[in-house]
């Protein structure tokens, strides 16, 4: 079992006594280190308060209204409705739960030592994979190396696990991974890396068979869980049967799975659509609410649930993008002068109904453990245009990009709106998911969807490194990096402040996003389900959700 005198509980259960340190906070960071949840639930006061339980009967099919995606390997899932649609039977090592604790799934348990350069992984005992062989290190260790290949495109798990990596061959380093049995093993990182389990638990990390080889996973159908991949059609539908003959091993622990079958039903972007699927009868749940929306649902009598995030949305200036022969968005002045124009209070009324925080430019979230108040994001069209001029492009004409789906599409609205209202130039342009999400790296000004991560220093990895798989920028600092690095390795939330803020004030002076608001999560069920609660991370835990008796 994780000591429970790991060095660094201590100081963590100090701060949360004094008040530096909030609950979740504490139960992020101490369940990252190793600590059971069951435990850091006991020293941070006990668990929430327990709500009556609707009995559920087994049974029934479950109907998700989603977006249904072409899957491809899962180390290059780049949508959490793709790890959704493989939930059922690609499972996880550790999972995130609704109040920030991460909790052991394949793995029993997990242990860092006192400064995050090592973990000793301790897998889950009588899992077996569909075809009934066991599920062992071989696994895991098959899984590593692959998440650890730098030479596939779109491989965001190498953004994640840079510790682990030989930046000479871009794979696994060789003593990286020791195995010491079939249940056992050790990684052994390069520095310190406090985030290291916290991403192990992000969409990309689904864990596949050891004989795996980056098929479709519908198509190579193996798995852990409950569930069996019946049918795939991209952008309409896709289905799981749960398998009569099969006991999970995760009945005794999540008390599931209770539902026979699971469709995945695709009614397009628009939530109108949505909503005459649930007046129709068509659908059980909701992927999620947004905007306007949110009280259109209440009032035919569906129930909302609801969850506070860390989930956003960024304009940006693609710095590396050619634009008529040159690279407007790699002026400084361009990026001031567009952050300076934008007004994020009328984007978060404008684009998301309010239903959320205005947000600072810099991408750490109030709710992330060591974020650091530098004050807000400045609006002063006025020097935007002042800003303009001195760069040489007051007559530039921007196009501003963004998929068709309803928030996304409002605030890209309200950002082009305020943008002309400063005397800038922009004209908009508004694509269809598939298309936007093919080429959204690439374009040279639009607006990108961000989730929820439990740790601040996950996104800043995966977003604004400079090498980053997902940095969609262009930004590229070499002391952004250096203070990013020195953030990873310090657990200390209170210190790692200190470099939070360099790390904001680098973003946000640099102008690398515009980020209007935090958002508030929604979803809604047709008042038959337990379950099936809004998650910060956008997952839907399948094998937890039934219908009420």
């Amino acid at each position: 079992m994780p000591d429970p005198h790991h060095p660094a509980l201590p100081v963590l259960h100090r701060d949360l006594r004094a008040g530096r340190l909030d609950r979740r906070e504490f139960l992020t960071r101490a369940t990252c280190l190793g600590l059971a949840a069951p435990l850091a639930l006991g020293l941070a006061g006990g668990p929430a308060p327990a709500r009556a339980q609707p009995q559920i009967r087994p049974g029934g099919t479950l109907r998700i209204q989603q977006s249904v995606k072409d899957l491809r390997d899962p180390r290059l899932y780049d949508w959490s409705e793709k790890a959704n649609q493989t939930r059922g039977f690609l499972e996880y090592l550790v999972q995130l739960n609704h109040d920030g604790t991460l909790q052991g799934m394949l793995l029993e348990s997990w242990q860092a030592n006192a400064d995050a350069t090592g973990y000793v992984l301790r897998l889950r005992p009588g899992v077996t994979w569909t075809n009934g062989d066991a599920f062992t290190t071989e696994d895991v260790a098959h899984n590593f190396v692959r998440w650890c290949d730098s030479e596939v495109q779109g491989n965001s798990m190498v953004t994640r696990l840079t510790t682990l990596i030989d930046p000479a061959k871009g794979q696994l380093r060789a003593n990286a991974l020791r195995i010491e049995d079939a249940l056992t093993l050790h990684l052994t990182l390069s520095s310190p890396d406090i985030a290291l389990m916290a991403s192990l638990s992000d969409y990309p990390a689904a864990v596949t068979h050891r004989s795996y080889g980056g098929q479709d996973p519908y198509g190579f159908g193996l798995g852990t869980g409950p569930y069996r991949p019946v049918d795939i059609q991209p952008g309409s539908y896709c289905v799981l049967e749960r398998d009569p003959d099969r006991a999970w091993w995760g009945t005794p622990i999540h008390g599931g799975p209770y539902v026979d079958r699971i469709e995945f039903r695709d009614f397009g972007t628009d939530p109108a659509n949505w909503i005459a699927a649930a007046m129709a009868d068509e659908i059980d749940l909701l992927y999620e609410t947004v905007g306007n929306f949110i009280e259109l649902m209440d009032s035919i009598g569906w129930t909302r649930t609801a969850t506070d995030s860390a989930a956003t949305m960024v304009i940006r200036g693609n710095a590396a993008a050619q634009v008529a022969g040159g690279t407007p968005y790699a002026d400084s002045n361009m990026r001031h002068a567009l952050a300076l124009a934008v007004d994020n209070a009328i984007c978060l009324e404008l684009g998301y109904a309010g239903f959320g925080d205005v947000a600072a430019n810099h991408h750490v979230s109030p709710l992330h453990p060591a974020y650091a108040d530098i004050g807000p994001a400045r609006y002063d069209p006025a020097e935007a245009q002042r800003l303009l001029a001195l760069a040489g492009q007051s007559d530039f004409e921007h196009e501003l990009i963004t998929v068709d789906d309803e928030w996304q599409r409002n605030t890209g609205d309200a950002v082009a709106a305020l943008l002309r209202d400063a005397g800038i130039a922009t004209r908009r342009r508004i694509v269809p998911g598939q298309d936007f999400w093919d080429n959204w790296q690439s374009y040279p000004f639009s607006c990108t969807q961000w989730n929820h991560r439990p740790l601040d220093v996950q996104v800043l990895s995966l977003a604004y490194r400079s090498d980053a798989v997902w940095n969609e920028t262009g930004f590229a600092d070499p002391a952004f990096d250096a203070a990013l690095d020195r953030a990873m390795a310090v657990s200390d939330a209170q210190e790692r402040r200190v470099i939070m803020a360099e790390l904001e004030t680098i973003l946000r002076t640099q102008s690398v996003i515009i980020q209007p608001y935090w958002r508030s999560l929604y979803n809604h069920h047709n008042g038959r389900l337990a379950g099936a609660e809004r998650h910060p991370a956008n997952e839907i835990h399948v094998c937890e959700i039934g219908f009420t008796a």
